[in-house]
């Protein structure tokens, strides 16, 4: 019997969902390093989106290393194409680059990218999603593992809350079992693998269906 493919299973359940233009703000996660090109996970979710409108515009901005104020600059460029999708995913260089990484200031900068793509972009959907609060494949000292973890906990709680606060869809990966797979991680053991940014793509694509329905279900009563 044959299987059909997860991405093909969703997005063919995706059909009414005219989105008009894709825009992905982040750092190396979005911008697909140690993948193919068109094989990131965003590539992925906006071939998904032209099964159901061929004309899509779509753009990647993010930017390898980029920081949540680098982030922010990506802004600007993303409100140009007038998108009604947007994808914002940031924060672990903030805590990565930094022995004291500067929490309130991430969420501080999280919240004005929100409320400028909110104000600027009306009826936007926007999709932001947690950090891995650990790398198993990644190697690090025991010390400074202990202060990346703790700087992720405290990272994720602030996008958890700065996402509810603005009405914003947020993928939480943490204790995701595809975690513990090394086959979805590159050799640096810190950016996905092809296989990585499939599964990524799925559950992006899976929140946003979820979202699709309860609004339909909305709409119908």
């Amino acid at each position: 019997m044959t299987v059909e493919d997860p991405l093909v299973t969703i997005a063919r359940h995706l059909e009414g969902a005219t989105f008009l233009g894709f825009a992905a703000l982040g750092d190396s996660f979005t911008a697909g390093v140690g993948c193919r090109p068109g094989g990131s996970w965003p590539d992925q979710l906006a071939d998904s989106l032209r099964r159901w409108n061929a004309d899509l515009i779509y753009r990647n901005f993010a930017l390898q290393g980029a920081t949540s104020a680098e982030v922010q600059e990506q802004v600007g460029p993303a409100l140009q194409l007038e998108p009604d999708l947007v994808t914002v995913v940031c924060g672990a260089n903030d805590v990565l680059k930094s022995v004291r990484p500067d929490l309130e200031g991430y969420g501080r900068r999280l919240s004005r990218i929100f409320t400028r793509l909110q104000e600027n972009l009306p009826g936007v959907l926007i999709i932001t999603a947690t950090a891995p609060e650990r790398w198993r494949f990644l190697e690090l000292r025991p010390r400074t593992q202990r202060r990346v973890v703790a700087g992720l906990r405290g990272l994720n709680e602030r996008t958890r809350r700065v996402a509810h606060q603005h009405g914003v869809l947020c993928l939480d990966v943490v204790g995701h079992p595809g975690l513990d797979d090394p086959q979805n991680f590159g050799p640096d053991g810190l950016h996905p693998s092809a296989a990585g940014h499939a599964k990524a793509a799925q559950e992006f694509q899976r929140l946003l269906l979820t979202q699709l329905e309860r609004k339909g279900r909305r709409s119908s009563t």
